[in-house]
């Protein structure tokens, strides 16, 4: 797991993801995922990056399938902001940075 990321799983996703005062991105992933391992960096830096203006986890797809199911990932990795406790914003595959800073910067408050 990244150093910057939190683990998001089907004991936690409730209170750490749905119940959070912050917007949550989840990066749906797995091991066995090349793109993953490639966007892997790039998720772990906005969550340095955006440190206060949303949290970030990490969602090992092959040990949380309930919620594969639940919120329709059908390619790995996939990227998914949950802002009040519903999903606003979804990016599937591998994007560069740039990408994905412009799908989340409408949901992400400003620095005081």
């Amino acid at each position: 797991m990244a150093k910057h990321t939190f683990q998001v799983t089907t004991s936690n996703f409730e209170q750490d993801v749905l119940k959070a005062d912050l917007p949550v991105l989840v990066d749906f992933t797995a091991d066995w995922c090349p793109p993953c391992k490639m966007i892997a960096p790039i998720v772990d830096e906005l969550s340095q990056k955006y440190a206060g203006q949303m949290r970030v986890g990490t969602l090992d797809a092959d040990t949380n399938q309930a919620l594969i199911n639940q919120y329709g990932v059908y390619g790995l990795p996939t990227l998914i902001l949950f802002e009040k406790g519903q999903p606003v914003a979804r990016i599937a595959g591998f994007k560069p940075r740039e990408v994905i800073e412009k799908v989340l910067a409408p949901h992400l408050l400003e620095k005081a």
